[in-house]
């Protein structure tokens, strides 16, 4: 063999062992966590057991004792917006236009095209992270707010068409369509396929939006009912009063509390939102291949495992949605307030499950924001640089962000445990009622930490 051949080979060698290419695709790296090379090599066993015991404890000890933290908000500041969200959200409708417009025709090749980079990085793992630290950031760039009030006064319509009878089910509709496309579809990543489901979904949004009114965003949107349910983990945020809005700031999970308890169709929006994310992580996996008969060395592709993904998606929704209203009711509490403390672990898990994903693919997405037109030029004034993937097999920065992960998912996990005694009470005769639902947490704990350490198919 020559020197090329042989350097080839232990190139191919190492790409298998690492999972690159699978970090380097947004529709291919939805579900890829760590590269085994370096995970494996770490004590997971006892981070996931010191974990889970950390888990139990907190709920046992908080039951018993009833000190948890202060949940009380302060006031920062109040201020009158305006059209502020008129104009923003107007202005990403634009934005949202213009991806369109390049999806359609730009590169097809979707590390080389904004709507997909922008939409998979930005979009869906950025904005969510940055809205549970600042608050609900999705409010101010929604693109239907806008567009939908402009609609509305020059049409003079007022009312609706009682769509609110249906609660959060639009919504839930809207996130199993978006679960399917973004896990078992063929295309996630191409661009002129998810520009022409983008669009598609916002004009029906959009008309359904100007005939029932704004407030259906709030129930009939998946997005803006997703988002603002993870932002609600923030340390701050807005609350509008009529024409005022108060900047206020409390422990993360202070608005949990604030909230009115779920509907029945709200409390399955969220167990949804759970499976969607779990069977992200899950389908990769060695174990899962190899229970759907596949072999995790040499993956079949997409369209060969469609019809398995799509049952395995709906089974884990089945079995989330069965587990968590089982240990609700099995401990005789109220599944609405209790059920808002599983948004949560829906934060932390969407962190740690994308944290990869932000660092290899919005390396792309920094790129070509700085040169879109791939001319050369630096729109963003960045001096040129080359994407890296060289962290991935670094045996000294890997372990650093699984212990990100691992923070992420312990500590969603303890504010998860903590909002569940605030919400359905806490104390020594309470700690029977509360031990089904400490268990389902643990468990949780478990699978999440799980999911991001154990081998995949790259």
């Amino acid at each position: 063999m020559s020197d090329a051949q042989e350097f080839s080979a232990k190139i191919r060698s190492l790409a298998r062992l690492a999972c690159p290419v699978a970090a380097l695709l947004p529709g291919l790296a939805q579900a890829c966590a760590l590269p085994p090379s370096v995970l494996l090599t770490l004590p997971t066993d006892t981070y996931i057991t010191a974990a889970a015991l950390t888990v139990a404890l907190t709920a046992v000890l908080g039951a018993l004792s009833g000190r948890l933290p202060d949940f009380t908000a302060r006031k920062l500041a109040e201020f009158r917006p305006g059209a502020l969200t008129t104009v923003t959200s107007y202005l990403s409708f634009l934005a949202f236009l213009g991806l369109v417009l390049v999806g359609l025709l730009g590169n097809r090749d979707p590390m080389h095209n904004l709507m997909t980079l922008v939409f998979w990085t930005g979009v869906w793992i950025a904005l969510p992270l940055a809205s549970m630290l600042l608050g609900n950031l999705w409010a101010l760039v929604t693109p239907w707010t806008g567009p939908v009030r402009i609609a509305r006064a020059l049409l003079r319509r007022e009312g609706g068409i009682g769509l609110a009878r249906f609660g959060h089910w639009p919504a839930v509709l809207g996130l199993a369509g978006f679960a399917w496309f973004q896990s078992v579809s063929l295309y996630p990543d191409d661009p002129a396929v998810l520009a022409k489901a983008a669009l598609a979904y916002w004009a029906m949004i959009f008309v359904l939006a100007v005939l029932d009114g704004e407030d259906f965003l709030q129930r009939g949107e998946f997005l803006t009912v997703l988002f603002t349910m993870i932002s609600r983990v923030s340390p701050v945020w807005v609350e509008r009063q009529g024409d005022m809005a108060r900047l206020c700031a409390g422990f993360p999970g202070a608005q949990v509390l604030r909230m009115a308890p779920l509907s029945p169709s709200a409390v399955v929006f969220v167990t949804l939102a759970l499976a969607a994310l779990t069977f992200d992580g899950l389908m990769e996996t060695f174990w899962w291949l190899a229970l759907i008969g596949e072999n995790p060395l040499e993956p079949a592709g997409r369209s060969a495992v469609m019809m398995a993904n799509t049952l395995g998606l709906l089974a884990v929704w089945v079995a989330t949605m069965a587990l968590i209203l089982g240990v609700i009711r099995a401990g005789r509490l109220a599944a609405g307030p209790v059920a808002l403390s599983f948004l949560a672990i829906a934060a932390g898990y969407h962190a740690a499950h994308y944290l990869v994903m932000l660092l290899t693919a919005g390396q792309y997405t920094l790129a070509a924001l700085n040169d879109p037109l791939f001319s050369g030029e630096s729109w963003l004034g960045l001096p040129p640089f080359y994407v890296s993937f060289g962290f991935l097999t670094d045996p000294r920065i890997m372990p650093l962000i699984y212990a990100f992960q691992f923070t992420a998912i312990l500590a969603a996990h303890l504010l998860a445990v903590v909002l569940a005694l605030r919400l359905a009470g806490g104390g020594a005769a309470r700690l029977r009622a509360h031990l089904p639902l400490t268990g389902l947490m643990v468990l949780y704990t478990i699978l999440g930490l799980w999911l991001l350490s154990t081998a995949r198919a790259g």
